[in-house]
């Protein structure tokens, strides 16, 4: 019996301490804490919710001002330092708070412009007192010992470095998605850009525009009688540009890079016929001064052929390379 006492008074001393442990945390010890910061932005984003128009984006903007002034106050009331620094774990904190506060959006809560100026927002948020002097009921500006300025410089623009380089990052990665034919020749022997995937051998696009064009000429060429054959190929170039740009808006639409493109056919005569190059040209930066192009070359030659009346005629036959060729600089000039 006395133990079992013993444990239903253990039991109610256990929950008698969680009580009380949590009633600290939730209940403020006075109504200037920053328990009372909190409760205000859950409140204000409670009500809010309930709200519209106008009325309720400026409820919101209180509860984002509270939640930040709240936060601040606790993580400084006994500061964790970030390792190697002065600056509080508690200004990263808030500087996150600040940061999705001025560039986050209802869609996006975190942007790349929040990620960007975390850093320095973060540093300057750490470097503010010690612009303060004085308690919370007086306090005064002052200009801080000469020690003091040389690790605050040091730390904003430690961390506006930071910014940059993950700046950099965001607008590099922006490239390779609008440019994607970059990855394959400008940045291949680049110090600072490292790709953690397989690097193409040859654009992409480039090759998707010159596999496009093939099938269409090799439809309007092939078992075609061979007069037809050579005042198409007299008038290739208009032809095959023509068609190149209508497969370059469809199937590069969504990319910048479309307007880096361009479709160009090299006509040459050969022993039994000709020679038709296709040529995707790359009008974009290239690590050679001179650019690149690719190409696809066709062998089209006469063969003879019976009709149904049997007529014996001659008409065209064409095969083209199942591959495209990466080729530095510019394309010949057209013989």
């Amino acid at each position: 019996m006395n133990t079992l006492l013993k444990d239903v008074f253990g039991v109610f001393k256990f929950a008698e301490g969680l009580y009380a442990g949590i009633r600290k945390v939730l209940v403020p010890p006075k109504a200037y804490s920053w328990q009372t910061f909190i409760y205000l932005s859950v409140f204000s984003w409670v009500v809010s919710y309930f709200a519209i128009g106008y009325i309720k984006d400026i409820i919101a903007f209180f509860g984002w001002l509270f939640l930040i002034a709240g936060t601040a106050w606790y993580t400084t009331e006994d500061p964790l330092r970030v390792p190697g620094t002065f600056m509080p774990v508690g200004a990263v904190i808030t500087g996150f708070l600040v940061s999705v506060f001025a560039f986050g959006n209802q869609q996006d809560v975190i942007t790349p412009r929040t990620i960007v100026f975390w850093p320095t927002i973060s540093a300057l948020i750490t470097a503010i007192p010690e612009f303060i002097e004085g308690n919370d009921t007086d306090a005064k500006a002052r200009i801080p010992k000469p020690e003091d300025r040389q690790r605050i410089i040091i730390l904003v623009a430690s961390s506006m470095l930071l910014s940059c380089w993950i700046q950099f990052h965001f607008v590099m990665n922006n490239w390779f998605q609008e440019y994607p034919s970059l990855q394959a020749d400008t940045f291949r022997s680049s110090t600072v850009v490292v790709r953690t995937e397989e690097r193409l051998k040859i654009p992409r696009n480039g090759a998707i525009i010159l596999e496009k064009v093939q099938p269409i000429v090799v439809e309007q060429i092939a078992q075609r009688p061979w007069s037809e054959v050579e005042k198409w190929l007299l008038d290739a170039k208009q032809r095959v540009g023509s068609l190149g740009r209508e497969v370059i808006q469809k199937n590069l639409g969504k990319y910048e890079e479309k307007e880096l493109w361009r479709i160009e056919p090299h006509v040459a005569n050969a022993k039994s016929g000709y020679i038709l190059d296709l040529l995707s040209i790359w009008m974009g930066p290239s690590s050679n001064p001179r650019g690149y192009y690719l190409k696809k070359s066709c062998r089209i030659e006469p063969v003879a052929a019976t009709t149904n009346s049997d007529n014996k005629i001659t008409i065209a036959e064409i095969e083209c390379d199942r591959a495209s060729k990466l080729i530095p600089g510019s394309p010949p000039p057209q013989q």
